[in-house]
């Protein structure tokens, strides 16, 4: 199923159960008093927050979702029952704005909720009008009418670290060798299409799809998967050693990250040279003293030499639990 991080909902909440105009009868007592009950409320809607970053996908074959109304009102003075509330499972992370209101929620831990529309009052049974002057009451009233409205939600991924480099830059295979994550790895821009997620050592680590110049332009697959590090405490910026120009590299993705968001681009950063194993160790070293100079943390790293591997583990570690 594909992933979908964006979806407008539209909404309603029930409406509020009619009153109504009823006598008491009892055996050989007509008409004794006014017994038409009120209706029942309507039902509200919620959203809750659950652990599924795939949630919205089944909202795509119909957005558009109702909770139950309120019962009418019964004789003898009996009220219509309330309907049952409606809740929408979003994922964590998801920020939902009222369409006509602006109003904005975050949802950021596992089963919280937040109400978003109210449900219709009931209506008045003609018992509700009785009075020393109106001993005979005709009227009732309808139920309100429940708040409906759309709703667009846009997931932001929560993760402690966001991996992010131009395309082949080897962050999704770092991703898979440092989690359990199986993001899918091939020798061609653009293999990641979505953001993937990892653990490690109870840090989690999400791996942006690469960007190219002019992706806040549309160019590639844009830059709208940003959204998803904008939580993140620190930034991995992958930059393969095999680069011909690193520094050019480097640039492209500090200018798409400020075209973005100007907050994001000054998030703390550590840069990590990929597929350190597949130039020689003075070219490393070179790498590592030119963003040193641009007063850089500097980590050397590849997936297939286990001592650089392990060294890069520690100081990941030491990194995520010093922030």
């Amino acid at each position: 199923m594909a992933f979908v991080d964006e979806i407008t909902l539209h909404l309603k909440a029930g409406n509020g159960g009619d009153g109504i105009v009823s006598w008491l009868h009892e055996k050989g007592k007509e008409f004794m008093g006014p017994a038409g009950g009120d209706g029942g409320k309507g039902g509200d809607v919620y959203l809750r927050a659950v652990r599924d970053i795939g949630r919205l996908a089944p909202y795509r074959y119909g957005n558009t979702f109702g909770a139950p109304h309120g019962k009418k009102g019964e004789g003898k003075g009996r009220h219509g029952k309330s309907a049952d509330d409606l809740v929408l499972e979003v994922p964590i992370g998801s920020c939902i704005t009222n369409v006509s209101s602006g109003r904005t929620y975050e949802l950021l831990k596992d089963g919280e909720e937040v109400l978003v529309l109210h449900g219709g009052k009931g209506g008045f049974g003609n018992k509700h009008f009785k009075s020393s002057r109106n001993v005979r009451p005709l009227q009732c009233t309808e139920g309100k009418r429940g708040a409906q409205a759309d709703f667009a939600v846009e997931l932001r991924l929560i993760a402690d670290a966001g991996l992010i480099g131009l395309p082949n830059a080897g962050k999704s295979s770092l991703l898979n060798t440092l989690t359990a994550a199986q993001a899918k790895v091939a020798a061609y821009s653009f293999t990641t299409l979505e953001p993937n997620l990892g653990a490690f050592s109870g840090f989690i680590l999400a791996d942006i799809p690469g960007l190219i110049e002019g992706a806040s332009a549309g160019k590639g697959l844009g830059f709208k998967f940003l959204r998803h590090i904008v939580r993140t405490k620190v930034l991995l910026h992958c930059i393969s050693c095999e680069e011909t120009d690193a520094g050019a590299a480097y640039k492209v993705v500090r200018d798409e990250l400020k075209q973005f968001d100007a907050a994001l681009a000054k998030r703390e950063e550590v840069i990590v040279l990929t597929k350190a194993d597949a130039v020689a160790p003075a070219q490393v070293k070179k790498l590592q003293a030119l963003f040193r100079r641009k007063k850089k943390r500097v980590l050397a790293v590849s997936i297939i030499d286990d001592a650089l591997l392990e060294t890069f583990r520690e100081e990941l570690l030491k990194i995520f639990k010093s922030g």
